[in-house]
C-alpha cells in the first residue's frame, strides 16, 4: 500500500443517514426547526433531506430502529454530525430558531478556526452547527500547524449578527 496517498483536496463528505425512533418527529426538527428541505420519501420508513438542492445532506430512517431508544452514551458510535453554515450570520439564524423552538443547546464554543453551537436531536444524535472562520484567519502555532483550541462562545456576540444587513 501507497503511504504517501492522500485524499484529493477537494473531496467531501457527501451525506450522513441517521437511525432514528420517529420520522415526523425527526423531520419536524430537521425540517420546521433547522431549515432542511425534504427531497423525497422512501415509503414511510425514510426520509432524505438537503439544503440548496442537493438530493440529500441527511438520511434518516426508522429501518432497524422504530420506536427505539437513543444509543446509550458511553458506546462506540457517532458523536454528532457537523453542519457547516457558509458564514457567521446564517449560524446566528440557526440559533435564533434553536431559541425560538425551545431547544437547549448543549454546548458553544470559539474553536479559533470554527465558532461552533452543540445540540442533541430528538434521538440524542449529537449536532453540531458551525461556521467556519476564513482560513487566512485561522490560528497558527509557531510551527505553522494549526491551532485550534474550545474556548467559550460568545453567545449575545453571535446574536449580534442579526441586527447586521
Amino acid at each position: 500500500m501507497d503511504n504517501q496517498y492522500k485524499v484529493p483536496a477537494r473531496t467531501t463528505i457527501g451525506h450522513v443517514h441517521l437511525k432514528v425512533a420517529d420520522l415526523p418527529r425527526s423531520l419536524k426538527f430537521y425540517c420546521d426547526v433547522l431549515g432542511f428541505e425534504l427531497t423525497t420519501m422512501y415509503g414511510d420508513q425514510a426520509a432524505f433531506i438537503s439544503a440548496g438542492g442537493y438530493h440529500h445532506h441527511i438520511g434518516l430512517n426508522t429501518w432497524y430502529s422504530k420506536d427505539a431508544k437513543p444509543a446509550p452514551l458511553h458506546n462506540a458510535g457517532l458523536f454528532h454530525v457537523a453542519i457547516l453554515y457558509p458564514n457567521r450570520r446564517d449560524l446566528a439564524v440557526a440559533l435564533n430558531r434553536l431559541n425560538l423552538a425551545g431547544i437547549t443547546l448543549t454546548g458553544a464554543a470559539d474553536h479559533g478556526v470554527s465558532e461552533a453551537l452543540y445540540l442533541n436531536d430528538p434521538d440524542d444524535n449529537g449536532v453540531e452547527l458551525y461556521w467556519d472562520r476564513p482560513k487566512d484567519q485561522w490560528p497558527k502555532k509557531e510551527d505553522g500547524s494549526l491551532y485550534m483550541y474550545t474556548m467559550a462562545l460568545d453567545i449575545d456576540n453571535l446574536l449580534g449578527e442579526l441586527d447586521k444587513p
